[in-house]
């Protein structure tokens, strides 16, 4: 890697900031362009970049914004909403990390001068204008610097999921021509250094937690790196962000690719800016002035849902972000959640579903009489939830009762004492887990959207609530349905929050962006008539079967969970087959360290067994047809799913299990939790095939 000297990179800086300001048009010469004012030009307090269409796939490109009146809010920058909550909140906690057994916490503004020396330090290693710098590992205060010194200082910032491989993250930090690479440790910097001949963009790697094991050129660690932009000027850095436009690129997410190559997802300033206020507000997230928000970062902020919800809104509502530890989703998060007792908590659906499958150990370890009184509890606490339209509606004597004596002490326990909103998103999330938190008196609020309308499009909230949707579309976004069958149709989105285009790929920004500019999500759904949206399924996954029948896999999976409470994870099979079929799994202890899901049975599954007859405690006494009476209770959940299908296509003819779970590393799930279809097809083709073997 060449290290640009200081003279070069000035050049360029100058060079590029001049060309960017030759691009911006003021409004005056933009009417004599087109001929015509338009919102756009007249709410915009900083002029737009040049822009004549509403997508581009050019990270240097701008386009047109979707300024209108259910959303005519004056477009800013990523620096403007930070300088305004500065203003606001700059003496309050912002960021807390745990170091040596105490957290400590830094205030608003010195969040925001430590972003400034970040960007500083960004720009003497030669950061290019649109130019990406990646950050690789676990969320923490130096990610979220990173993140937004990336971005002052002019450059467009990008994750890579922790998980990703070398070659993964080759294609990621080649495709946003990365000049900077931010790593958390030694194993995330190894895969750079593996992969580092083939980044031609690369100037420079900066590690943040610990110190790089051995010295090699152009590597830094974070307290180097710090030092590193010192020299340069305030007003350098000032005519860098000045130059920056709201219609321009800042940040790419790049999709977890569970159908061919990731895609860059071009995201304006605005587009974070302006979601990171409205999607939040339809959270009934509060500003810090009325009260502070607090809350623990532990998703990938990689994706649009946790980085939009940590990171972005932290800064918009100024709210207090508690970092995890690394090993959270290993077993550390409640433990954190206990000392930090957020308002707000966010998980996607696996997060939530693993949470349920402890207590429900928890509970099922308690003696006969706490069993009952919880079991009594969680039940009377359901009965009153599912009656209700709003959290706060009047509730039965009985239920207050239940949840002083008993749930108030489960949430405790949990973290959750003080939370006031919890959030699900990223996928879709299944009935029976929301049902079970009811039971806590937990209303779990889900989001749906896609990294494509900056995370969430439509959400349910305090006032927007009803089982099983999604919740109603944000203020200020517009929906579509495409195409209707019966009522069902493609959803289709249009807002502040609708993507620049993806990085590089014309063919796929047509795709999905019509010539209207509505972006078409793939996803079938229906809208009731008080406007609330209900997902039936993803029009990619449709399986069509050989006979011409359109089948949704998402409800049938759906069903044959809650039917069968020992199974983990259930795959529908049968594109252009005969008839349908199921891959099995079966709920499986994890290595505590790998995550790997093992051989071990859960606590529960064992459970399940044992009131059967069985004496299984691992997935090999049971596969195979080894465990009758499993296999029989298996068959007869399958039968009542069935019983309910709508046609005789749309039954379930053969099944089998699994060896092992589906997991993240073992490339089942995608780093969200999502089902990597495509994958488990190729994964698992021969035990498909035995299915229809004659």
């Amino acid at each position: 890697m060449e290290f640009p000297d200081e003279k070069k990179g000035d050049d360029q800086l100058e060079n590029s900031v001049q060309e960017l300001m030759a691009n911006v048009q003021t409004d005056s010469e933009r009417h004599a362009s087109v001929g015509k004012q338009n919102k756009e030009e007249e709410l915009a307090g900083t002029p737009l970049a040049q822009a004549h269409s509403l997508w581009t796939t050019d990270a240097k490109g701008s386009v047109i914004l979707r300024i209108e009146e259910g959303c005519p809010e004056e477009p800013v920058t990523v620096h403007q909403m930070f300088k305004a909550s500065v203003e606001k909140y700059g003496n309050m906690y912002a960021l807390a990390s745990k170091k040596n057994d105490k957290w400590e916490k830094i205030t608003f503004l010195e969040y925001y001068q430590l972003c400034r020396r970040a960007a500083k330090s960004f720009i003497k290693l030669g950061l290019k204008r649109f130019h990406g710098v990646a950050i690789l590992g676990f969320n923490s205060a130096e990610w979220f610097f990173s993140a937004v010194g990336a971005i002052m200082a002019g450059g467009t910032m990008t994750g890579i999921y922790a998980t990703n491989s070398p070659e993964a993250c080759q294609y990621v930090a080649s495709d946003s021509k990365a000049n900077i690479i931010v790593v958390e440790n030694q194993k995330q910097l190894d895969k750079i250094l593996q992969i580092r001949d083939s980044l031609p963009h690369l100037k420079a790697i900066v590690q943040y937690s610990g110190y790089p094991m051995e010295k090699i050129s152009n590597l830094y660690s974070w307290e180097e790196f710090m030092e590193l932009g010192l020299e340069v000027s305030e007003k350098e850095l000032d005519d860098i962000i000045a130059s920056q436009r709201a219609n321009q690129c800042c940040v790419l997410i790049y999709t977890s690719g569970t159908t061919g190559k990731p895609k860059g997802v071009m995201l304006s300033q605005d587009n974070i800016t302006w979601t990171a206020n409205h999607a939040s507000r339809a959270g009934d997230l509060q500003p810090a002035d009325t009260k502070q928000e607090s809350l623990v970062s532990y998703l990938p902020l990689s994706h649009i849902a946790a980085q939009i919800y940590d990171l972005w809104a932290g800064i918009q509502w100024g709210e207090l972000v508690y970092f995890a530890q690394p090993d959270a989703l290993k077993g550390s998060l409640i433990t954190t959640l206990r000392e930090v007792c957020p308002t707000s908590h966010m998980g996607v659906p696996r997060v939530w579903e693993k949470m349920m499958e402890k207590i429900k150990q928890a509970i099922s370890e308690c003696g006969y009489v706490k069993k009952k009184l919880v079991t009594w509890a969680m039940s009377v606490s359901l009965e009153a939830n599912q009656t209700c339209t709003q959290k706060d509606d009047e509730k039965p004597f009985l239920f207050t009762i239940a949840d002083s004596l008993v749930l108030q002490r489960l949430r405790a326990e949990l973290g959750l004492s003080c939370c006031q909103k919890f959030f699900s998103g990223a996928a879709p999330i299944g009935s029976e887990t929301v049902e079970f938190f009811l039971g806590l008196n937990i209303w779990l609020y889900e989001a749906y959207g896609m990294s494509e309308s900056t995370g969430p499009h439509f959400m349910s909230g305090p006032k927007a609530y009803k089982l099983p949707s999604c919740g109603k579309v944000v203020p200020g976004c517009r929906y579509k349905m495409a195409n209707i069958d019966s009522e069902k149709g493609e959803i289709c989105f249009w807002g502040r929050n609708i993507f620049m285009g993806y990085l590089n790929m014309e063919d796929k920004t047509r795709e999905a962006l019509d010539e209207d500019g509505w972006l078409h999500s793939g996803d079938l759904g229906k809208i009731d008539e008080e406007g609330f949206l209900y997902i039936t399924g993803r029009i990619k996954e449709l399986i069509i079967t050989a006979g011409g029948e359109n089948v949704p896999p998402l409800p049938i999976e759906e069903a044959v969970k809650k039917e069968l409470p020992i199974i983990s994870n259930a795959m529908l099979i049968g594109d252009k087959r005969k008839f349908l079929s199921m891959l099995l799994t079966l709920k499986c202890c994890s290595n505590i360290e790998t995550m790997e899901p093992t051989e071990e049975l859960s606590m529960e599954a064992v459970e399940l067994c044992q009131q059967l007859g069985s004496q299984a405690t691992k997935v090999s006494d049971i596969i195979g047809g080894k465990d009758k009476d499993v296999y029989r209770t298996i068959q007869e959940g399958i039968n009542r799913v069935n019983a309910a299908a709508t046609s005789n296509a749309q039954r379930i003819q053969k099944w089998t299990i699994l060896r092992k779970d589906f997991s993240v590393s073992g490339g089942e799930l995608g780093p969200t939790m999502k089902l990597r279809r495509p994958v488990v097809l190729e994964m698992y083709h021969e035990v498909i095939e035995s299915l229809y073997q004659e």
